[in-house]
């Protein structure tokens, strides 16, 4: 049995996330708390800021200092942008947050990265060490790696946040925060710290100052919230990847064409359910709060061009993106081969910042190129009749992304050679009955995942407000059985969030 100095340490190679029970016992207790001291504004930003900074310190370790100088920096900087007015020392500290959290960003996640480029380039080795990790052995004693540096998780998130809320500063279309724990808690608020979705300023700091409101409606719509991620995570996204698209991604030269085929609508609709369960359950976290997050996912396999899947596929960072790259990059503004440009550097970038890796890099390149393609080819997809141009432009979509899931999920590009080479080459129809026998559970998980998916909006959204307004014992029931559902598929198995490596 574990003590409490067990409890409350961090503890590697166990997750302090949803799909841990101590993460549970956690938010109770976070919940019993916040239900005390709600009406007095400054206490709640002070303990909820303080509550975060425990999950993120028993999530990531002694890392949680990464977040500790993002916030401070930023803090600060913000200040100095509305105490200087001349332009030159605004911009300057634009220049310092930006290198702060970008150059933190950049060695954490790319170091290893670029050291091994440059030694293909050019044949000499740069010596890399975690000097993070160096520092905390010289001072606490502490026998931390240090030949390995080690991504803190949700760095990409909340750099990404701290760099929005200084630009918009800097733009003069936010004021800086003043109280330092309520910008802390902006930065580090937990539900949605480790993998977003990325919240603005704008949208977030206006709310520690309203008062909190929760009625009986929002927090059944929480309660649907958090269930259904966790059936997204734990039903779909879990069970898919353990019996399916694990296995045949790791090793393709194994399996007939059809199950590689299988494997990669498997990851399509995995890396789907495990990234917006996770959402969802943010989201319903929050909510229970009194926090509104904004919506990170909008049935994306329902698009009908590629364009669209990206206003429908994580909307905080694609929207991101646009608004600090895209545009400020010239955006459409500077003709149509200008346009292209930026639109290639954005999605190449945006392929980057999802992990240090040329396939990443591939990979915002393809859906550059789809991108470019696709508004080139406007002018005679809409010449052809409504009904040919949804079906054909949804088809080309679904498999053009799912085509993308390769290059983002192999482990090397020869691996993902050889899975488009047997599934053209090596089908083997003969062993289809064979497969389908063989992991049952798995096909029928894949296509209810996907038909739940494409179910209209009108029908998810009568669902949702049946639940919500159903009596008590209703409620109470499905919840229970949900519960059952949900511990039955956790003992099976637990994958880590996808997102946590970004």
């Amino acid at each position: 049995m574990k003590s409490l100095l067990d409890i409350i340490t961090y503890t590697p190679g166990e997750p302090f996330m949803f799909t841990s029970s101590l993460f549970w016992i956690f938010f109770g207790l976070v919940l019993f708390i916040h239900s005390l001291i709600y009406r007095k504004r400054a206490l709640r930003s002070i303990f909820l800021f303080f509550a975060s900074l425990f999950f993120y310190y028993k999530a990531g370790g002694y890392y949680f200092f990464i977040l500790i100088i993002s916030t401070l920096t930023d803090y600060w900087i913000g200040l100095g942008m509305e105490h200087f007015t001349k332009q030159w020392k605004r911009k300057l500290l634009l220049l310092l947050s930006l290198s702060v959290n970008l150059g933190m960003l950049g060695y954490f996640k790319y170091a290893w990265f670029i050291a091994g480029t440059w030694a293909d380039l050019s044949g000499q080795n740069i010596e890399m060490k975690d000097w993070l990790a160096e520092f905390f052995n010289n001072i606490w004693g502490s026998s931390l790696d240090i030949t390995d540096i080690v991504l803190p998780i949700g760095i990409s998130f909340f750099t990404f946040q701290t760099i929005s809320y200084t630009i918009d500063v800097y733009r003069r279309q936010l004021a800086p925060v003043r109280n330092i724990f309520d910008f802390g808690f902006y930065v580090s608020f937990f539900p949605q710290l480790v993998a977003g979705p990325i919240v603005r300023a704008r949208e977030f700091i206006p709310q520690l100052y309203r008062s909190f409101n929760l009625t009986e409606q929002q927090v059944w719509h929480a309660v649907f919230l958090i269930l259904s991620g966790l059936i997204k995570k734990l039903v779909f996204s879990d069970y898919i990847a353990i019996n399916l698209s694990d296995r045949i991604f790791e090793t393709p030269y194994l399996y007939s064409g059809f199950e590689i085929l299988s494997s990669v609508y498997g990851y399509t609709l995995q890396i789907y359910c495990d990234f917006s369960g996770y959402t969802d359950v943010a989201i319903g976290l929050a909510l229970l709060l009194g926090f509104r997050l904004p919506i990170n996912f909008n049935s994306p396999y329902k698009a009908l061009s590629l364009e669209d899947f990206w206003r429908r596929w994580h909307i905080s960072l694609s929207s991101w993106l646009r608004d600090y790259l895209y545009i400020p990059l010239g955006g459409n503004r500077k003709g149509q081969w200008r346009t292209q440009l930026n639109v290639m550097i954005t999605m190449t970038l945006g392929g980057f910042w999802h992990g240090a890796s040329w396939r990443f890099v591939l990979w915002g390149i393809w859906h550059g190129t789809g991108l470019i393609i696709d508004k080139l080819l406007k002018p005679i997809t809409s010449r052809l009749p409504q009904w040919m141009a949804s079906w054909a432009g949804f088809l080309i979509t679904f498999h053009f992304v799912a085509a993308g899931w390769i290059l983002f999920r192999v482990s090397d590009l020869q691996k993902a050679f050889t899975m488009i080479e047997r599934i053209f080459i090596v089908f083997r129809p003969e062993l289809i009955f064979q497969a389908l026998s063989a992991n049952p559970l798995s096909y029928i998980l894949l296509v209810s995942g996907f038909i739940l998916h494409w179910l209209p909006a009108s029908l998810k959204e009568n669902i949702r407000g049946r639940f919500i307004t159903a009596s008590w014992p209703v409620k109470v029931t499905l919840a229970a059985i949900v519960g059952v559902i949900l511990l039955h598929f956790r003992n099976i198995g637990i994958v880590p969030f996808i997102y946590f490596r970004f």
